[in-house]
């Protein structure tokens, strides 16, 4: 029997990005018409869904390496009515989004660092670029399906090279701030090799 009469060592067409794998990836939120000023949400970049919990409908595409424009669909909580956990999530995965987005320790709590893990808005969000940690869950029908959980944060050793920044050890890109809150740079004599941002 020859490949084409027999099937049984044909692989299995899962098509699915290994769990754990990092990948680059930009955000395009799919706008969703829900707007609430009072939590912040406008633009219409919120969706609500029927059971009344409101998120993000997130579009993932990988932007290089070997599954570049691939897509990956996952939803970012917001708001659900059976308590804060999906909310909770759903803030944690955008702090993780800003600060590999944005070169920025989890652990970092200066002035700097706080400001650019803020946002306008929603619409902020929208086209940001960052280092996500590919997760395999599953579908409504119980099928799986990849989705992204987590971003990775400079903390993590292989961040610099899937960022494609320099590899040196400890290199932090400078932290972009949030354009509502300027921060002022304290004044202090420069160290050569340190970014501005940390002198």
């Amino acid at each position: 029997m020859g490949s084409w009469n027999d099937f049984n060592d044909a692989q299995s067409n899962t098509n699915l990005i290994p769990k754990g794998t990092l990948a680059k990836v930009r955000l395009t939120i799919r706008p969703g018409g829900f707007d609430d000023p009072s939590q912040g949400w406008t633009g219409g970049y919120a969706t609500r869904g029927s059971t009344g919990a409101v998120y993000l409908n997130g579009e993932f595409t990988v932007t290089e390496g070997q599954y570049a424009r691939r897509k990956i669909f996952t939803l970012i909580g917001l708001y659900s009515p059976k308590g804060p956990d999906w909310a909770n999530m759903g803030r944690s995965m955008i702090r993780g989004m800003l600060n590999s987005a944005r070169g920025i320790s989890d652990k970092d709590q200066s002035p700097q660092a706080q400001a650019a893990r803020r946002i306008n808005g929603l619409g902020d969000l929208d086209g940001i670029e960052f280092l996500a940690r590919i997760d395999v869950g599953t579908d409504a029908s119980g099928d799986d399906k990849n989705e992204i959980r987590s971003a990775v944060t400079p903390d993590h050793r292989d961040y610099a090279q899937h960022m494609g920044l320099s590899a040196q050890p400890g290199y932090h890109p400078p932290a972009q701030p949030a354009p509502q809150q300027p921060v002022q740079a304290q004044p202090a004599s420069p160290v050569p090799g340190r970014p501005s941002w940390a002198q």
